[in-house]
């Protein structure tokens, strides 16, 4: 499998790219970036025999299988339909699009033409979140309520490495999108009710700082949401599972009990990086000629949410 990574220098490119490194079978055979001094040094030191700085120069390789999309977040629609359109499989980091008429494009050139396509919904891969997957699917556990806070101290537009971006980051289409679907995925079921509140506008950046959002799947659980980019403490996303069979508080790629003892998750998953095993399932899917978990198609249910969500914000 020959792969492509786009954005490979930044922050979650650089995760992409580490995590291929632990997959037989794959080579990164071509590289993306916006600055070519950058790129072409990032693929000497990786040893990568191609850099470009256009995703153009790579769709138009023979050597190129399938590309990950670590791009900002405006390209990533116009990009993936640029991939399929070239005959390339793709991975497209979350969220896959910022609208609900650009996520149906994707889905509807996917269909079109067969391809693989798959949202970065990194949160179905966690070991963490997939125990819990697990526990339901065998009947074990039942959601009652999810609550999760988002947390970043990101008052200036920098990335995740400290770096400042070209492009702005977002609560809802990025940030708030992971839960979204992650709560859907887990009850199996797409919302019935969703609202969202936000506070004020950053002068600069122009986007919502502080946001709650709530939600409510047909079976009755529920979830809710806080994220901020005004928080100055510990940073991420934590995950509080209410069920009817105990209390579960997932933290990235690892679980503990309401009592914070930790469970065993060696056993959940062939690594512990969500990263990697969501490019193992993008690989697989592809060598096995079927649609991965988190394909496009699978993930439109949370884009209808989110555009739901933010229609509330004019009522």
């Amino acid at each position: 499998m020959r792969i492509c990574v786009a954005g490979a220098y930044g922050a979650f490119g650089m995760k992409h790219m580490d995590a291929l490194a632990q997959i037989d079978g794959v080579t990164v055979t071509s590289v993306m970036g916006p600055t070519k001094a950058k790129i072409d040094a990032f693929a000497a030191e990786r040893g990568v025999p191609h850099a470009a700085t256009t995703l153009e120069d790579c769709l138009a390789r023979d050597d190129v299988d399938a590309v990950i999309l670590s791009t900002p977040t405006q390209l990533h629609a116009e990009q993936a339909i640029a991939c399929m359109k070239a005959g390339k499989h793709v991975l497209v980091e979350i969220p896959m699009a910022d609208t609900l008429a650009d996520s149906q494009e994707i889905v509807r050139v996917q269909q079109e033409t067969g391809l693989v396509a798959m949202a970065g919904q990194v949160r179905r891969f966690n070991p963490s979140h997939q125990w819990i997957h697990n526990k339901i699917e065998a009947g074990e556990l039942n959601i009652q309520q999810m609550d999760v806070q988002t947390y970043f101290f990101r008052r200036s537009n920098m990335n995740a490495k400290g770096e400042p971006r070209s492009w702005t980051d977002h609560l809802l289409w990025h940030h708030a999108c992971h839960t979204v679907d992650l709560f859907q995925y887990q009850t199996g079921q797409t919302c019935s009710e969703a609202f969202g509140l936000q506070g004020p506008h950053h002068p600069d950046l122009g986007i919502a700082m502080d946001m709650t959002i709530g939600m409510k799947v047909p079976s009755g659980a529920i979830c809710t949401l806080s994220l901020s980019f005004n928080n100055d403490g510990p940073l991420g996303t934590f995950f509080r599972y209410i069920c009817d069979e105990g209390t579960y508080i997932a933290r990235y790629d690892d679980l503990y009990d309401g009592y914070e003892n930790q469970i065993d998750l060696s056993d959940v998953a062939v690594s512990n990086n969500g990263i990697e095993l969501i490019d193992r399932e993008f690989i697989s899917a592809i060598q096995e000629g079927r649609q991965p978990n988190g394909a496009v198609a699978d993930v439109l249910g949370a884009m209808e949410t989110l555009d739901k969500i933010e229609r509330s914000f004019a009522s």
